[in-house]
């Protein structure tokens, strides 16, 4: 009769070569590879910051047939890129959205290395939160972080779960904690911008900030509820924040009516559906509150915010 270890054995075996069907090595930076997803037909997605060229990207199938992919469009803010082939001949990821995601679970890393093969390391999933908003700009469904390693080479690697089901793709320049895994949910929402646009659109007014206290002397004069503000240091030459009147030393103290104590604050409030509308900003000058109106811009890859 086999042990129950075997048994266990038998099946994390099974789930990973299950997952690495799906999984490629993906060729788009110098002297080193990453891994990626067959996501959708001839759509493979991979950790962003591992793809530092936009011509010239390959990807080695499971089968160790090399083929030719383009570059359809990055998102560093989720740290997800796009590539598309012509003809990939391998299944795609099993992914669900629904799956339920708990803190607990054991989870496998599968990622691919030209020479060796599938890489796979396990543990579990070790925080599970809901929506969070990345240092890089972007938003996902869930914060899903990881005690499993993620080798070297394994970003842009299918995260399954017990079942098998893709949850996500691992990704390393997300947090220093530990790995992460872009949720499936994120990166579904992700790919069919980025096939219509080639990019996310985020919101941008064109102003460098920093977070100051408010004196107490100042919160009585004025009535401020919030104890502190976002200083404008810097302001970008013929931007949307100039355009509208803001100087360099005012101190930000709401949007639309919405108090901003730090620069998230702001950067949450500047999404896709706020792009060419007017925000209300109401600021201190002079020791004074002045009411300005900024439309909102489109950023691009970089810039301030």
């Amino acid at each position: 009769m086999e042990s129950r270890l075997m048994e266990l054995s038998r099946e994390l075996a099974d789930l990973t070569n299950q997952a690495s069907q799906s999984v490629v090595v993906v060729e788009g930076r110098r002297r080193m590879y990453s891994s990626g997803v067959h996501w959708r037909k001839n759509l493979i997605v991979t950790a962003e910051h591992t793809v530092r060229r936009d011509e010239d990207i390959t990807v080695v199938l499971p089968t160790g047939k090399r083929s030719h992919a383009k570059l359809v469009g990055r998102d560093p803010g989720t740290d997800i890129a796009l590539l598309q082939g012509d003809s990939f001949d391998l299944p795609v990821a099993n992914s669900n959205a629904s799956v339920d995601i708990r803190a607990g679970e054991i989870a496998l890393v599968v990622g691919r290395s030209p020479n060796s093969g599938p890489n796979v390391s396990m543990g579990i999933i070790s925080a599970v939160s809901g929506p969070w908003r990345t240092w890089r700009g972007g938003n996902l469904e869930k914060y899903i972080r990881l005690d499993a390693d993620v080798f070297l080479g394994s970003s842009g690697g299918a995260v399954v779960n017990h079942e098998g089901k893709n949850i996500g793709i691992a990704t390393t320049v997300l947090s220093r904690v530990a790995g992460l895994a872009i949720p499936s949910t994120s990166i579904d929402k992700v790919v069919d911008v980025l096939l219509k646009h080639g990019t996310v659109p985020r919101g941008y007014i064109g102003v460098g900030l920093q977070q100051v206290p408010l004196p107490d002397s100042l919160l009585k004069k004025l009535s401020i509820q919030s104890s502190r503000g976002l200083m404008v240091f810097s302001v970008e030459p013929s931007g949307h924040a100039e355009a509208g009147g803001i100087l360099i030393g005012d101190i930000l103290l709401q949007v639309n009516g919405k108090s901003i104590a730090s620069v998230e604050d702001l950067q949450s409030m500047l999404t896709q559906d706020t792009i060419g509308k007017s925000l209300k900003v109401k600021a201190i000058r002079g020791g004074e509150i002045k009411e300005i109106a900024v439309t909102v811009g489109e950023r691009g890859q970089g810039g301030k915010t």
